[in-house]
């Protein structure tokens, strides 16, 4: 056997005789006492439901509406022609009345919502090619295999962007009117700009780089095909803003970033409260929207909605978190009545508890 410290056998892998090692050092063991226990249940039962109550106010302070427009007013013909294939590249427009009883005040924010949809299915969610989208130029001509079938289009380009995600995007597009008491109709304006996380804009996802013989984003997705069911190449998504084309398209951004739960909603844009009567948030009347209906939700039975909301700093109107708080502060507090009658009967030396 080897030797070490002049030792040998056993004794040389003894740990050194030190408090620390031989585990002799002071410790503290806490005693659960009823004069211990029972003041931290209260405590915490008494922390819980003010957190419940204070979130509580809070989301009630938010005023929300939603409308579910896939067969609301007009829109009943573009639901049906949207159910024959043959129709899908058709515009149809449709238009749904709508009144507002209580202003909004505020910022107040524009989304568009489906439910059934689950962008949380692992093949559709795999389906993209990130290296694409950050703007490597061999990816466009060379797609990844994750995209399949939705790699290549019915002429063999390769498609930008490729992938399911992309190919499915959200395109119903949105104007809203209010229709005051006195006066002509007003458009509602509204903020499609700067609405997307600063990482996904300006990190995550990139166009790719122009050369100098370039003048345009067209030439740089040249011998690319758009997606399937898209009416537009990603070059060309924005008619308004250029700046907003390509892999950094902020509608296209934000319907890149997938859903978790089946039943979801997305920023579509933010009041601009520059001008009246919208100073102040949405005045009460009654509102038009008129809907340029283009996505198909028959296919996976599935509902649209647009939801004007205003927000706080706990964000909507989710009441899960606060009636969580309230509900577990009651189930600890009927704890710690429990426990309370329990020690009162039997006495805190628990001479009168029966073996």
């Amino acid at each position: 056997m080897g030797k070490a410290n002049g030792k040998s056998g056993p004794l040389a892998r003894r740990p050194d005789n030190s408090a620390f090692k031989q585990q002799r050092l002071p410790a503290w063991s806490p005693m659960l006492t009823a004069n211990t226990v029972l003041p931290f249940f209260y405590f915490t039962a008494l922390i819980c439901m003010f957190l419940g109550v204070w979130l509580l106010l809070t989301v009630q302070r938010t005023q929300e509406m939603k409308l579910d427009y896939t067969e609301a007013g007009t829109c009943n013909k573009c639901f049906e022609k949207r159910k024959n294939v043959s129709h899908a590249a058709e515009p149809c427009t449709c238009t749904v009345v709508f009144p507002i009883e209580k202003a909004f005040k505020g910022n107040v924010f524009f989304y568009y919502g489906l439910q059934n949809f689950h962008q949380n299915l692992r093949r559709y969610m795999d389906s993209r090619d990130d290296a694409q989208m950050v703007g490597r130029k061999n990816k466009l001509e060379n797609p990844s295999t994750y995209c399949t079938p939705f790699s290549r289009d019915q002429n063999g380009l390769p498609i930008a962007p490729c992938g399911a995600v992309a190919n499915s995007i959200f395109n119903d597009s949105f104007t809203l009117t209010y229709i005051g008491s006195s006066g002509p109709p007003v458009p509602v304006p509204l903020l499609r700009e700067g609405i997307t996380w600063y990482t996904d804009k300006n990190v995550k996802y990139r166009n790719p780089t122009m050369t100098e013989n370039m003048t345009s984003l067209a030439e740089v997705f040249k011998g690319t095909g758009q997606p399937l069911y898209w009416q537009k190449p990603v070059y060309d998504l924005d008619t308004v803003d250029p700046n907003n084309n390509g892999f950094i398209n902020e509608d296209l951004l934000i319907w890149m970033r997938e859903a978790a739960f089946p039943n979801f909603k997305k920023l579509y844009g933010v009041l601009l409260r520059a001008s009246k009567p919208f100073t102040n948030g949405l005045p009460a009347g009654n509102y038009s929207i008129q809907i340029d209906y283009n996505f198909p939700v028959q296919y996976f039975r599935g509902r649209k909605e647009v939801v004007l909301t205003t927000l706080t700093w706990f964000g909507g109107q989710n009441h899960f978190l606060p009636i969580a708080y309230l509900v577990v502060s009651s189930l600890i507090l009927l704890i710690a009545i429990v426990l309370t009658v329990v020690w009162w009967k039997f006495g805190k030396d628990g001479k009168n508890m029966e073996e």
